[in-house]
């Protein structure tokens, strides 16, 4: 399977119209226009990375409705903690800044220091994976004594998630 990274790099430089592709021979330009891919890239990763929290968050309101519909009422609050992560998470994802210059100050930016915050970016997408699983986990333990700790997990996952975010912008801050 290919790497979500490559693909959306890939997808952002299959795009590129003819114009751009002769501006690119232009010396200095091409540097630029790498940085340009990288933003474009940046934002569709955190797009979907957004979209597909908020499908898990919609998981975790439908567990919700059911634990009320069974009687379940003292699981709920975790859930709804839980809920209320994965949604911060999923809107700071969303309305997040990019983390790199304009135009005019592209020069100044270290190339390093962009791919490291692209990755960044892109592996939030194994974090969709690891709550999905969790979600799972508590759909699986329903009805067992492994249910308290089941909820845990998915509340200690999606509260992890929120803090490891405030990280990238800790990082964008020193780029």
């Amino acid at each position: 399977m290919e790497d979500p990274k490559d693909e959306i790099l890939g997808k952002v430089t299959q795009d590129m119209d003819p114009f751009k592709k002769i501006l690119s021979k232009i010396p200095g330009f091409s540097g630029y226009m790498e940085r340009q891919k990288r933003r474009d890239s940046d934002k569709l990763v955190r797009d979907m990375v957004f979209k597909r929290f908020r499908l898990l968050e919609e998981r975790v309101s439908r567990l919700q409705r059911d634990f009320i519909s069974q009687g379940a009422i003292i699981y709920v609050d975790d859930l709804e903690r839980t809920a209320i992560n994965l949604r911060t998470f999923a809107d700071r994802v969303r309305t997040a800044k990019r983390g790199y210059s304009g135009l005019f100050s592209a020069v100044n930016v270290n190339e390093e220091e962009l791919m490291r915050l692209y990755e960044y970016d892109a592996a939030m997408l194994d974090h969709v994976d690891e709550i999905d699983r969790a979600i799972d986990n508590v759909e699986a333990s329903v009805g067992s004594d492994g249910l308290p700790a089941a909820l845990r997990n998915l509340e200690t996952l999606a509260r992890k998630c929120v803090e490891v975010f405030e990280m990238r912008e800790e990082a964008i801050l020193k780029v």
